[in-house]
C-alpha cells in the first residue's frame, strides 16, 4: 500500500492471509533542504529496498488517490487512461492529487510487471443521493466546473462502519454515524454499508470544525473579506491553514486544546464550545436523515483517544437514545462500544486501518478483474 503525499511517503506490505503487516513505515521531508531524499522517485526506491526481503511475495500495489472526481465509484485498476482521469480531477485536490500521481508514476515505473490499483477517498461518498451531493446554485454552472458534494475520509469511512455493524451484531443492516475525528474531521451517514450523506463537500474544506480549517462558513463571509482587501488566495489560505481550533485560540491539537480548557483559557473554551456544539449539530441532523441509528462510531486520533470530547459531544442526547458508560468511555484498548447498557443507540470507538481497506479493495478489484 502507497500513500503518496507532497513531502512524505507512507507505505505498508499486507499479507491478506492473516492480516499481518511484514513492512509498514514512513518516509518524510521530501525534497526539503538537507533530505536524503530529493524527489518521490528516491524514496521510493528506498521503499523497494526495504520490501525487497518480500519481492516473491509481491501481487499487487494499491495507491491511495484523494479524489476521482464523478468517475471513480470504486477502485480502479490503473492504466494510462485512469491516470488521465485522475489528473483531470487534480484542480479539485490540487494539494492531494498531483503527489498521488507522483507515487502512481514512480511505482508504476519501478513495477512494471505488477498490477496497480487506485483506491479514492471519494469513491465510498459515490452513493450519496442527488438530493444530498447537489448544491443549490445555476446548474449549467455546476455541471461545467463540477460543483457537488464528493466527501472525503471514504476509505476510513468504509472500514470503521463495517467494524461498527459488526460491533452490534447487524454487519449488513446497521445505520452508522461515522465520526472520523483527527486534524481534519467529517462526519458521514452511513445505511447497510452505503454513505448516504457526508459533511465535507466539493473540498475537504467543509462541514466540521477542524483542527485548521474552518467548516461550514456563510459565503458571504468569503465575498465580505475580498472586498475588505484580502485576495481570493489570502482568503483561502486563512480558511485552511489558519481557521478551525487554530483560529479560534492558536492551537489545532485538541490535547493541548483541552489542557487549556481545564486551566480556564477562555479562547480555548470558545475553540472546544464550537468545536462540540458543530459536532453535535451533525450528529442530530444524521438521526434526522437516516431515520434509525444503529451506532454512532468515533474514529480518528480524536475520536479515538480523547474521552472528554466525546462526553461532551453526547452530553445531552439521552431523549435521542444516546448513553454513555464513563466507565467504558474513559477504557484505552481497540474496537470496542462505550455505551451505556440501556442506550437504544450504541457509541462505538473503532481505531481506523485505511492501510488495510486499500489493500482490501485492491485485492478485491484483481479478484473481479481476474474472474472477468
Amino acid at each position: 500500500m502507497i500513500n503518496s503525499g507532497s513531502s512524505s511517503v507512507k507505505y505498508q506490505l499486507i499479507d491478506l492471509d492473516g492480516p499481518t503487516r511484514l513492512v509498514a513505515g514512513t518516509i518524510g521531508r521530501i525534497g526539503e533542504p538537507g533530505s536524503e531524499f530529493h524527489d518521490h522517485e528516491a524514496a521510493l526506491e528506498r521503499v523497494g529496498e526495504e520490501v525487497a526481503p518480500h519481492a516473491g511475495e509481491l501481487t499487487a500495489v494499491g495507491h491511495r488517490v484523494v479524489h476521482g472526481g464523478a468517475t471513480f465509484t470504486g477502485p480502479a485498476l490503473i492504466t494510462d487512461d485512469v491516470v488521465k482521469q485522475i489528473e483531470e480531477a487534480a484542480p479539485l485536490a490540487p494539494l492531494h492529487n498531483p503527489s498521488n500521481l507522483a507515487g502512481i508514476e514512480v511505482m508504476r515505473r519501478l513495477h512494471p510487471d505488477l498490477p496497480q490499483v487506485a483506491v479514492f477517498d471519494t469513491a465510498f461518498h459515490s452513493t450519496i443521493t442527488p438530493a444530498a451531493r447537489t448544491y443549490a446554485i445555476d446548474r449549467e454552472i455546476a455541471e461545467r466546473f463540477g460543483v457537488r458534494r464528493y466527501g472525503f475520509h471514504g476509505t476510513s469511512t468504509a472500514y470503521v462502519s463495517r467494524v461498527a455493524a459488526e460491533l452490534v451484531g447487524k454487519p449488513e443492516t446497521a445505520n452508522v454515524i461515522v465520526l472520523h475525528l483527527g486534524n481534519g474531521a467529517s462526519a458521514t451517514a452511513v445505511s447497510e454499508g452505503r454513505c448516504v450523506d457526508t459533511s465535507m463537500g466539493m473540498t475537504p474544506l467543509e462541514g466540521l470544525v477542524m483542527g485548521t480549517r474552518s467548516g461550514d462558513l456563510d459565503p458571504g463571509v468569503i465575498f465580505h473579506l475580498i472586498r475588505g482587501g484580502m485576495t481570493p488566495d489570502e482568503v483561502e489560505a486563512m480558511l485552511v491553514h489558519r481557521a478551525g481550533l487554530y483560529g479560534l485560540c492558536g492551537d489545532n491539537d485538541m490535547r493541548t486544546v483541552l489542557d487549556r480548557v481545564a486551566a480556564g483559557d477562555e479562547d480555548a473554551v470558545l475553540a472546544y464550545d464550537v468545536y462540540c456544539h458543530r459536532l453535535r449539530k451533525y450528529i442530530g441532523a444524521y438521526i434526522a436523515v437516516l431515520g434509525r441509528v444503529d451506532v454512532v462510531a468515533f474514529t480518528g486520533g480524536v475520536g479515538e483517544n480523547s474521552a472528554p470530547v466525546r462526553r461532551k459531544v453526547l452530553s445531552g442526547l439521552a431523549q435521542m437514545g444516546i448513553r454513555l458508560d464513563p466507565t467504558r468511555n474513559s477504557s484505552v484498548r481497540g474496537a470496542r462500544l462505550v455505551s451505556a447498557d440501556d442506550s437504544s443507540v450504541a457509541v462505538a470507538v473503532v481505531p481506523t486501518d485505511e492501510e488495510l481497506e486499500i489493500a482490501v479493495e485492491t485485492a478485491d478489484i484483481l479478484a473481479r478483474t481476474n474472474c472477468e
